[in-house]
């Protein structure tokens, strides 16, 4: 049996280590994590490939209500292959 596998909760989120079947769940622990340390700009690298990721992400990201807004990064900060997300903010 393997351990479960923490991941650091940073400002980037790289799914390519990751199996396509566990990126909706990975990505909604993520985000709530990250609410929970006060990151409410995270970056999400899916990888540009033909887009499918990518499209897969944004779909769940659109879904999402923790969720404010999301763009493809600008080519400095991975272009379309990772996709900047805003998070709302929270009241206590």
């Amino acid at each position: 049996m393997t351990e479960p596998i923490e991941i650091p909760i940073e400002d980037v989120l790289d799914l390519h280590n990751f199996k396509p079947g566990d990126i909706p769940s990975l990505i909604e622990e993520y985000l709530t994590a990250c609410i929970e340390k006060n990151i409410f700009f995270v970056r999400i690298i899916h990888g540009k490939g033909k887009g499918i990721q990518r499209k897969r992400v944004h779909l769940i990201l659109k879904k999402n209500p923790m969720v404010k807004s999301y763009r493809n990064a600008p080519e400095n900060a991975g272009g379309w292959g990772a996709t900047l997300v805003k998070l709302k903010i929270t009241s206590p």
